[in-house]
């Protein structure tokens, strides 16, 4: 037998509506849960395009390794954010002037020709756009980019002035390579047709901050390159890309809750599985299975930048408890499993604590990506979650928390095997 064959309750990002993602099993609006975003927003599709999904829509994102769209999607939940870029795709309406620019030069990452060419010479070498930070708030910048392979241009530059200085990072997309001074981090994302969104992280040192964009490797260095989809927002990662015209744009949260019912929970053991990669800290997010209050409840939260903490509530006492490190932006299985005077938690194939002494959770009844009566919602994608009715055995809490195989590992984890 299969362990998914013991599975009461599999969530495998796949069917949806709007305001519903569809569970697996069981085969039955019991074990489905209800999505909620106001607005649109976008996502990957399976084609490897950007596009904008309705309100209340889940976005199911399919990611990129080494440029190639991937065959299976995550459910994607992300935070309120807002693109404080104006003109997010129209660089004829930035600051600064002398930068040659063609409008609809070729296709952009949302498939079709709205991305634009930029050509500099020497001595005119930049494009601007400014918005009111706060100093002391963390921002990350990005922006879509691409070589005119009939130029000998390899190299961009992007470049911050913060409020109180300047630093800049020039990013190599011929050879994948970032040199850096000043961000707090930086990225470069290989996307599909030979795009490249690349971007970096700071704290602003006071209100006025700018983004320069360079087709170049900067000051006195002309240059040629297409852009697309430029992107500031406050917080410590990028987030998926947000569009806008004249005026700055927000993008609100999603939200997954109440899966499953009493019939599938109600147990006095059980095992919850949960496959995710959890985004970098910026609230405490949490993952629960309830009775939708305080006093029974299995909880996985964000406890801090690079642990998460396990809880189980029994009649409004705690019964077991710890607290991991772990690696936010990689792929992580979680298991916790419970029954009389015996719960175990497990973190990517490895049995990490035991606490032998409690009672089981009753009255559960919903499963969220969220906290208990609160804005306490999980940032991050969902690759897979599992319930079972009973507390699985050590061998196979191992063989769900770990890969099959070093290809399916290289493959969650985003690598290339050369």
């Amino acid at each position: 037998m299969s362990i998914y064959d013991k599975a009461s309750l599999i969530q495998i990002p796949s069917g949806y509506k709007a305001g519903k993602l569809y569970s697996v099993i069981p085969n039955s609006v019991a074990g489905d849960f209800t999505h909620t975003r106001s607005g649109v927003a976008t996502r990957v599709n399976p084609q490897g395009l950007i596009e904008d999904v309705s309100s209340n829509v889940p976005r199911l994102d399919y990611p990129f390794i080494d440029g190639e769209v991937q065959d299976c999607p995550h459910l994607l939940l992300e935070p309120q954010r807002t693109n404080n870029t104006a003109y997010s795709e129209d660089f004829s309406s930035w600051g600064d002037v002398g930068v040659t620019i063609t409008s609809s030069a070729i296709v952009s990452p949302d498939g079709t020709t709205n991305a634009s060419k930029l050509v500099s010479t020497a001595n005119n070498w930049r494009k601007s756009s400014s918005f009111s930070g706060s100093a002391g708030v963390t921002y990350t910048v990005s922006i879509y980019a691409k070589l005119d392979t009939s130029t000998s241009t390899t190299t961009t530059r992007l470049e911050v002035y913060n409020g109180a200085g300047s630093l800049a990072a020039d990013y190599n997309l011929l050879n994948e390579t970032i040199s850096n001074s000043g961000f707090t981090s930086v990225f470069i994302e290989p996307v599909e047709d030979d795009w490249y969104r690349i971007g970096g992280t700071y704290t602003a040192g006071g209100t006025n901050n700018i983004l320069y964009i360079y087709p170049s490797a900067g000051y006195g260095t002309a240059g040629t390159m297409y852009f697309w989809g430029a992107q500031q927002e406050a917080g410590s990662y990028p987030t998926s890309y947000i569009a806008t015209e004249a005026s700055f744009v927000t993008r609100l949260k999603d939200e997954c809750s109440d899966g499953g019912d009493a019939d599938l929970f109600n147990l006095t053991e059980g095992t919850l599985f949960v496959d995710t990669t959890p985004f970098t800290r910026e609230a405490t997010d949490r993952i629960t299975l309830s009775n939708n209050n305080y006093n029974n409840r299995i909880l996985i939260s964000k406890s801090s930048l690079t642990q998460l903490q396990f809880i189980v509530v029994s009649n409004n006492s705690t019964v077991a408890t710890y607290t991991t490190n772990v690696n936010y932006n990689e792929r992580n299985k979680i298991a916790i499993t419970f029954k009389q005077n015996e719960f175990k938690f497990y973190l990517n194939s490895s049995l990490v604590h035991t606490d032998t002494s409690g009672s089981v959770p009753t009255g559960l009844n919903d499963f969220s990506f969220k906290g208990i009566g609160s804005a306490l919602y999980w940032n991050g994608k969902i690759h897979q979650a599992m319930m079972f009715k009973e507390a699985l055995s050590d061998s196979e809490l191992e063989t769900i928390t770990s890969y099959s195989s070093f290809n399916s590992m290289a493959t969650a984890l985003g690598y290339k095997i050369i």
